[in-house]
């Protein structure tokens, strides 16, 4: 077996591993598909024979890849979204990713999405995939110590805000809401929803249209029930500490519902799409 033949091999045999840490980086398969296209480029061109751990370097170079592409995605971000709802990539497979979010956590994979690029990669790299903070430094550019602290701050956001008493008593509305929308069930969309819910969505999950307000049960569950080709992307989680629902097409954040409650009824649901907005949520992962 030729040089050539034998990295092929090596690299294939680490593929899924890679795989695996760009997907959890960059929350879309697509994109870390292309991460670890990119990592096998960059072996073919590198003199590698001094290289002791192949599985370890490759690692650090997806890893810089997938940092590069959290970064340019963070810039991206500042430019108008022209729809809230990305529609699905030409060959990926929705329910493939979908299958993938569910293996991670989706509302884990949401969370990661508010973390800076340097904190995301050394949070993932060391607490996903044990990689020693002394091999992460090089990657983000910072010392061991800082390494070590980005990661820290990283697992903090990630544990959350503590859970208030209600919680799972709020989750247990959520998750029927949640569970009736992906059913087109009318009348148990509105045994959960206060017969006065009021419903506003803003611009963005509007597509640009107006704001809406949409007052009563009925109407409000007619609406919920549209809401089903977005629910298999679709997850509770904790925003600004009360249970609500992030919508991550591809891991993707791309808008979130927040809830008030009375009684074990559903009083309001906002609908949040504006980028701006999103990116200003406290969003942790429920268990």
């Amino acid at each position: 077996m030729n040089e050539t033949d034998w990295l092929a091999a090596q690299f294939e045999a680490n593929r899924p591993h890679l795989r695996a840490v760009a997907y959890r980086m960059l929350g879309s398969l697509s994109e870390a598909e292309d991460a670890v296209q990119e990592g096998w480029l960059r072996l073919s061109r590198a003199d590698t024979s001094d290289v002791e751990n192949l599985a370890g370097w490759l690692t650090t170079v997806v890893g810089r890849v997938c940092l590069d592409m959290l970064r340019s995605r963070r810039t991206r971000r500042e430019e108008p979204l022209e729809n809230g709802v990305p529609e699905p990539i030409d060959g990926v497979d929705p329910e493939r990713e979908a299958v993938l979010a569910d293996s991670v956590g989706l509302a884990l994979l949401v969370v990661l999405e508010t973390l800076a690029p340097a904190e995301r990669l050394a949070f993932v790299l060391h607490d996903m995939f044990a990689m020693p903070f002394d091999e992460i430094a090089p990657i983000v550019g910072r010392s061991t110590t800082a390494a070590r602290q980005l990661a820290s701050r990283a697992r903090r956001r990630v544990q959350g805000a503590p859970a208030v008493p209600d919680v799972e008593r709020q989750r247990e509305v959520v998750d029927a809401f949640l569970a009736a929308s992906r059913g087109g069930d009318f009348a148990a969309l509105v045994a959960v929803l206060d017969p006065d819910v009021v419903l506003r969505a803003d611009s963005v999950a509007m597509n640009g249209a107006p704001a809406k307000v949409i007052l009563g049960a009925k109407a409000v569950a007619e609406q919920a029930r549209m809401f089903s080709q977005r629910s298999q992307f679709s997850r509770p989680a904790l925003v600004n500490g009360e249970v609500g629902i992030v919508v991550a097409p591809r891991g993707s954040l791309s808008g979130v519902l927040t809830f008030t409650f009375d009684q074990g009824k559903i009083t309001g649901i906002t609908v949040l799409a504006d980028p701006e907005t999103l990116h200003g949520l406290e969003l942790a992962a429920l268990s």
